[in-house]
């Protein structure tokens, strides 16, 4: 049916590709300017709300549009991961495949937003009852707000199990919060200015504003060492080439020894075996940690199904290990149907068996401090959050998607998530630098 029957506004002579382009890019840039380490929250703030401006004024072909290109910007790296796995005839495949997913998902949102109102207005009688007067008189109100509701819902919506979009992440760096109610309200306000075609409504923003804290001068806990990797994926995994890296990361403990640190802290398979089957490592690592705490991630064979865990030597001599309660959707755990995941893996990835999920969440004392436990993708999940954990040590490899924008948008969610809950976050990282997050703010790491 012809746009104009769904009482939507957008009239112009713009092209919805274009128009959704515009509307994907000014939500984006602020990942790319982070990247590129140009942060102006003012830049941030304007950004946001022309976005989001764009989207609510746009019908729904515009939100295809915008969906493809969101899908595009922030999440093209995926389908790098093709490389490590001789594919890289795939990568436009995955790519196109992540975008389509995103058009849909914002189309299916747009195009409710749109015939809803219209179907009610047709029968009198639910109109009478659901909908006041006001919004059969400017129907395109009841759109806005439709529109309003589905981006509100968007961070809920787990396209494959993969959960990085989240609207309100615009604002993780501006002068605006990025708790639901804040978000909410910000969309409220221009919904008001657009229905009114008035920017009196704007001042109202300011109940938005987010006061911004003291950036720390120094680490948290300064005594917790993170050290950082640059370990590409071939080679991490490559058995000739361990002895080597296994010793050099033994070194680095003993320099963190040396620098009288009380913990340190390698990154996600810092030691890519079965650390429980490699005896003389396992032995290092315990002789090493009669002097330091380490926290350290490695694989853990269980039945015949693989965990990717993390290990904590206790100077007490007690040791413990925290299997990843979140896998990452494809690169770990098909979720795809068994049928379909079986033949995915055979062809794909050669046959091999998925990671196994651990169904608990772990936390554990250094010290008199208890830590969340959070191996690289879970960290970004509001899951691995609950209880409002006051300090987390997250453990990733980076090296399937570099060089990309991925450390860059996984940071941000960090910050994101500190903001959130309050969470004190130290992040070892391999291919990308290490850091804690606290209060939304980066702090470098110095090992």
């Amino acid at each position: 049916m012809p746009t104009s029957k769904y009482n939507t506004l957008f009239q112009g002579k713009t092209h919805p590709l274009l128009y959704g382009f515009a509307a994907a890019l000014l939500g984006s840039l602020f990942i790319y300017f982070d990247y590129w380490h140009i942060r102006f929250p003012a830049v941030d703030t304007l950004l946001g709300l022309f976005s989001i401006t764009l989207l609510l004024y746009g019908n729904a072909r515009v939100w295809f549009f915008a969906g493809l290109f969101f899908g595009l910007f922030w999440f093209w790296w995926i389908g790098l991961s093709f490389i490590h796995y001789q594919m890289s005839w795939a990568i436009p495949f995955a790519i196109l495949f992540i975008a389509l997913v995103y058009a849909t998902l914002f189309w299916i949102i747009a195009k409710t937003s749109e015939v809803l109102p219209y179907k009610l207005l047709q029968n009198k009688s639910i109109a009478k009852q659901y909908i006041p007067t006001r919004f059969t008189l400017h129907s395109s109100l009841f759109t806005f707000m439709l529109k309003s509701l589905g981006l509100l819902s968007m961070s809920y919506l787990h396209p494959l199990s993969f959960d990085w979009f989240k609207p309100e992440l615009i604002f993780v760096q501006s002068y605006f919060g990025i708790e639901k109610w804040q978000f909410a309200l910000i969309l409220a306000v221009l919904v008001l200015s657009l229905y009114r075609r008035t920017v009196i409504f704007l001042p109202l923003l300011l109940l938005a504003w987010q006061p911004t804290s003291v950036p720390l001068s120094k680490i948290p806990e300064e005594k917790i060492a993170l050290v950082t990797t640059h370990t590409p994926v071939e080679a991490k995994w490559d058995r000739t080439q361990q002895p080597a890296q296994f010793h050099k990361l033994l070194q680095k403990i003993d320099h963190t020894i040396d620098a009288n640190a009380s913990t340190v802290v390698l990154p996600e398979t810092a030691f890519p075996v079965y650390l429980e089957r490699t005896p003389w490592l396992y032995l290092a690592l315990q002789n090493r940690a009669r002097k330091i705490n380490i926290v350290t991630g490695a694989l853990y064979w269980e039945d015949g199904i693989p965990r990717n865990s993390t290990y904590i030597f206790h100077k007490n001599g007690s040791i413990e290990r925290a299997n990843k309660v979140l896998l990452v959707p494809f690169g770990e755990k098909n979720p795809l149907p068994d049928f379909l995941s079986d033949w995915v893996n055979k062809v794909f990835y050669d046959g091999a068996v998925d990671y196994k999920a651990d169904s608990n969440i772990t936390d554990y004392m250094l010290g008199s401090v208890r830590y969340r436990n959070a191996i690289c993708f879970e960290a970004t999940s509001e899951t691995l959050y609950e209880g409002r954990p006051k300090h987390m040590i997250v453990l990733s490899n980076n090296g399937w998607f570099i060089p990309s924008i991925e450390p860059t948008l996984q940071r941000l969610l960090l910050q994101y998530y500190s903001k959130k809950y309050g969470t004190i976050i130290y992040h070892a990282v391999n291919m990308a630098p290490s850091y804690v997050i606290q209060n939304g703010h980066v702090i470098p790491a110095s090992h």
